[in-house]
């Protein structure tokens, strides 16, 4: 595309909505025109931008004329709605929600991992779950060192990933506690404050919850290898921003811990924090706000050949949602990529 595209960002009063807007300005992202889009009621309002305001407008049906790319995070069931929509107007749309992740129509995509699927996008690209990307980026150059077989993850997710209501849930009870008063839990099943909640969404019938089988099949998709087992355990933590997560990697051929650290300090979108004996490894505190996945506590798995555990830690608002987004859309530009080729597939 020679000209600068025409952005909208759907959804661009919620959090990750506000995010995208403010990565688009942070990175100079060369649009010719950024429109933010919400529902009816936040119709008219206005949001922050490149140092002034931009007017909030409906997100309907016909709001993709003359746009030539859409970030979405409205929701899944808004996505599934006025995606296709975008489409058909010629709009490529790069989607937050889960609703087309694992559609084999839509490229489920980490610029870092699988830059290449965009090449057969017809319109609609997925951005993956959050616990996912972090995770798929430390995976992937260490895949193609040594052939992973097996990844066995336990996450510990902060509360911004279920939305601003979760966070202001956090607040709350934790000062009630403090009071001496009985905190109350709407977001969660259970009191997150002082807490660990093994559930993040509902569970299936195989007893996994929904966010655990997310992490199985996404990572399989975005890998590009079904012959990858995984299994994992997500948890609520009382973090408000950075999620970890406790990785154990089982691979074909042998990867010390030494040659681990060495591809991981190159790869792309990684910064390794791993000096265990003077305290430094990732923590949440150290990716909130930043773009980049931290990856420490590298060390072989003794009771297997081939194993090595990882600690990795990233921004769940940033990383996990709005900056990937971004980074999409950057992709899609370079490859010049920013057109729909079949506007009728999703209809």
């Amino acid at each position: 595309m020679s000209k600068q595209p025409v952005v909208a960002v759907a959804g661009a009063t919620g959090a990750v909505g506000r995010e995208m807007l403010s990565i688009l300005e942070q990175r100079s992202f060369p649009a010719s025109k950024v429109i933010p889009m919400a529902s009816a009621r936040s119709a008219g309002t206005t949001v922050p931008f490149a140092g002034g305001d931009l007017t909030v407008t409906e997100l309907t049906e016909d709001s993709f004329k003359g746009v030539d790319l859409a970030l979405f995070s409205a929701g899944g069931g808004t996505s599934e709605k006025f995606a296709p929509f975008a489409a058909q107007s010629g709009c490529v749309v790069v989607d937050n929600s889960s609703a087309w992740r694992m559609d084999d129509r839509c490229p489920l995509v980490v610029p870092e991992v699988n830059p290449d699927d965009l090449d057969w996008h017809d319109g609609i690209i997925a951005n993956p779950n959050c616990s996912t990307i972090q995770m798929v980026v430390a995976l992937k150059p260490l895949h193609d060192a040594a052939s992973i077989k097996r990844v066995v993850v336990s996450t510990y997710q902060a509360v911004s990933g279920s939305g601003q209501k979760a966070i202001t849930e956090l607040e709350t009870q934790v000062r009630k506690m403090f009071n001496m008063e009985d905190p109350e839990a709407s977001v969660y099943p259970h009191r997150i404050a002082f807490n660990c909640l093994p559930q993040i969404d509902v569970f299936l019938d195989n007893d996994y919850t929904k966010e655990e089988m997310k992490m199985v099949n996404e990572t399989v998709k975005i890998m590009g290898d079904h012959n990858i087992k995984v299994t994992a355990t997500t948890v609520r933590v009382p973090v408000f921003y950075g999620h970890s997560e406790s990785v154990n990697i089982e691979f074909e051929n042998k990867l010390t811990a030494k040659e681990a650290r060495v591809i991981l300090t190159q790869a792309p979108g990684i910064t390794v924090l791993d000096n265990p004996k003077e305290g430094i490894y990732p923590m949440p505190i150290n990716s909130a706000g930043e773009d980049e996945t931290f990856v420490g506590r590298i060390r072989e798995d003794e009771t297997i050949d081939n194993g090595l555990n990882l600690w990795i830690v990233s921004d769940n608002i940033r990383k996990g949602a709005a900056l990937n987004t971004v980074q999409i859309a950057e992709t899609l530009l370079e490859r010049d990529l920013l057109r729909v080729e079949d506007p009728n597939v999703f209809f």
